[in-house]
């Protein structure tokens, strides 16, 4: 059975604001960390929030596929699978920096076609669909119309295997230092894609994401009139996240030029 889009937008803003409640309830530090690897954690919230997410939407889409950060791969014959992460942001969340956000995206035949990124504790809610728009609490946003790269504001993350690539990442951000008015690095993937959306970030470069990191943002950018690709300009897709480059699109060949 093939959902209606209000069907689909009830439930996902449903699922971003009760993941995003667990969040909250966390916050205070009641909560017990994981390591998953030397620098890569887990918490309770991670958890507690994942299975409620699975739980929301599996009662209104029970034929629909599921990968999952923390609990893998949820097979099905459907076209449909959505794609999540409970907690992005965990380090972040780990130490009291509420730089962390739910997301959740939905992809049909392989080609994401809504999703959504929620920070419960500045209240912003990201929402794009498939043709329809994105938009940020209800309103439509588009990203920034910056037209050189030394007037950009960028944005990028360091992958987990850091410790052992450090010197190669650091290249990368030596270049954008001298080419760019500023560079940050904030430790959330899906809210770097949905600030380039909004046009806070006029670009966004990583290596090594997830999926679940990318899924929804990916499209909030693209919804919002941005570009998406590998660093090479080539077509990007949740089948290969090990190189994304997100902007606003008129600085997306200096970009790849650096990249």
């Amino acid at each position: 059975m093939i959902p209606s889009a209000a069907t689909i937008r009830r439930a996902l803003v449903q699922a971003l604001r009760a993941a995003g409640n667990v969040h909250r309830h966390y916050a205070g530090g009641a909560f017990h960390v994981f390591h998953k690897g030397r620098v890569d954690i887990v918490t309770t919230a991670d958890k507690v929030a994942e299975r409620v997410i699975l739980r929301m939407l599996r009662r209104v889409f029970p034929d629909h596929g599921f990968l999952m950060e923390e609990s893998g791969e949820h097979r099905a014959a459907s076209p449909f699978r959505w794609v999540v992460d409970p907690l992005d942001g965990t380090t972040n969340f780990a130490h009291g920096l509420r730089q962390s956000c739910v997301s959740i995206g939905l992809e049909k035949d392989g080609r994401v076609i809504a999703g959504g990124v929620y920070n419960p504790f500045p209240e912003e809610m990201f929402l794009a669909f498939q043709g329809k728009g994105a938009f940020l609490n209800g309103r439509r946003i588009h990203v920034s119309k910056t037209r050189r790269l030394m007037d950009s504001l960028i944005v990028t993350g360091f992958p987990y295997d850091r410790t052992k690539r450090a010197g190669f990442y650091l290249k990368f951000v030596e270049r954008f230092m001298k080419r760019t008015q500023g560079l940050r690095r904030l430790g959330s993937a899906a809210l770097d894609l949905a600030y380039v959306a909004c046009g806070r970030f006029d670009g966004y470069w990583e290596f090594n994401l997830k999926p679940w990191d990318a899924a929804a943002g990916l499209l909030l950018v693209e919804e919002a009139g941005g570009q998406v690709t590998n660093f090479k300009g080539r077509t990007y897709g949740l089948s290969d996240t090990s190189q994304t480059l997100a902007s606003n699109g008129r600085i997306h060949p200096s970009m790849i030029r650096l990249l």
